[in-house]
């Protein structure tokens, strides 16, 4: 099949799960061949972050009338000129601006692709801009057809993870001056209030007054979520033993560093970090919740309890911080699904993005 010209557009300027998504996605494309560019705002971080990995990226600012209306004249032009063959948004502002301005360039196929586990609100950017749609998991696409998307027009394209094998030996313990028998339970997460990261240290403290060679480690950052956590831990006495290391370039010497992995979230669409700790030979636990289990196999890689439960995500902490065999066992577990299933790889996203775009290139050509 002919290689695509294919345009993403970003409203959002951090970079959390959702730009990563975005950013390997278009990396996996370029590597097979298709043609890649970007749509983002003039201070996001994904658009540094492709620019810096050879991607053309064009920006402008995405709020308020005056930016929209200066937006759909400039991005008609933009798309016109590039004779792309799809536009895939990602937000619902870029969504209703690009989307408006790809409707007036005439690109083949707009997709729209949800990141967010939350039910969505109006359809207008899901079944009136776009021509498709596609999901993070079979949770969110699932959630989209019982709100009136046709089952056909979404699909699910899985996230791809980038295996974070770290060379040598973390340097995580003999920075936080850690003991080779003291116990880490990490959690990798953007500090975000529904992210659990306060539910995590409830259900972590009784363990911890109760075994002075178990800690905590969060890395992420985020205000003021963040700072409301520090303080949060300290108002407990946990200080000494909760560490939180905020945004981190290292995250592989990180990873390499812990014993087990935790994410007590209330709210995931998919859970890439939970992929991702499990290809490393880590045992997860994680809250049982929309796309989440679509990540993990739970009691072979992972425990999973019920969110807001707090006994049972201390019972399941307890279970594999007191016993390293099946800590082992299961990480052992996680490693070789990822190998052996292939679902988050990069040729398996490609396959199915690939798959859907021309499927739905074909379709929109009758």
């Amino acid at each position: 099949m002919m290689p695509l010209r294919i345009v993403h557009s970003e409203a959002a300027t951090s970079f959390g799960g959702q730009e990563q998504y975005i950013y390997r996605e278009m990396r996996a494309m370029r590597d097979r061949g298709h043609h890649m560019e970007a749509i983002c705002q003039p201070q996001a971080e994904l658009a540094q972050r492709l620019r810096a990995d050879g991607f053309t990226v064009h920006t402008l600012f995405m709020d308020g009338p005056v930016n929209f209306v200066k937006g759909v004249v400039r991005l008609r032009r933009i798309l016109r000129s590039g004779h792309f063959d799809v536009l895939n948004t990602n937000s619902r502002r870029d969504t209703v601006l690009a989307g408006c301005a790809g409707r007036l360039a005439g690109v083949p196929l707009i997709v729209r692709t949800r990141h967010l586990a939350k039910r969505a609100g109006s359809l207008f950017s899901y079944t009136v801009i776009p021509h498709r749609v596609t999901t993070a998991s079979n949770f969110v696409r699932d959630a989209l057809i019982e709100r009136g998307v046709r089952p056909g027009d979404v699909a699910t394209v899985y996230p791809v993870i980038e295996p974070r094998i770290w060379g040598g030996p973390s340097t995580l313990r003999e920075e936080l001056l850690l003991a080779p028998d003291d116990v880490i339970v990490g959690c990798v997460a953007v500090m975000r209030a529904r992210k659990g990261h306060r539910a995590l240290v409830d259900a972590m403290e009784p363990l911890i007054r109760e075994r002075p060679h178990l800690h905590l480690v969060f890395v992420g950052g985020g205000s003021p979520i963040f700072e409301q956590i520090q303080a949060y831990v300290e108002s407990k006495g946990l200080k000494s033993h909760v560490h939180l290391l905020g945004t981190r370039t290292d995250v592989p010497n990180l990873l390499a560093g812990f014993d087990l992995f935790a994410l007590a979230t209330e709210q995931e669409a998919s859970g890439t970090v939970l992929v991702e700790a499990a290809s490393v030979g880590l045992a997860v636990v994680a809250t049982d919740v929309d796309g989440v289990p679509e990540m993990v196999q739970n009691d072979v890689t992972a425990l999973l309890v019920p969110m807001h439960d707090k006994a049972a995500l201390t019972a399941a902490l307890e279970k594999l911080i007191d016993d390293p065999g099946l800590r082992a066992r299961m990480g052992e577990a996680g490693r070789k699904m990822i190998q052996a299933e292939g679902k988050f790889s990069q040729s398996a996203m490609v396959r199915s993005i690939e798959s859907c775009y021309y499927r739905w290139l074909g379709e929109l050509k009758k």
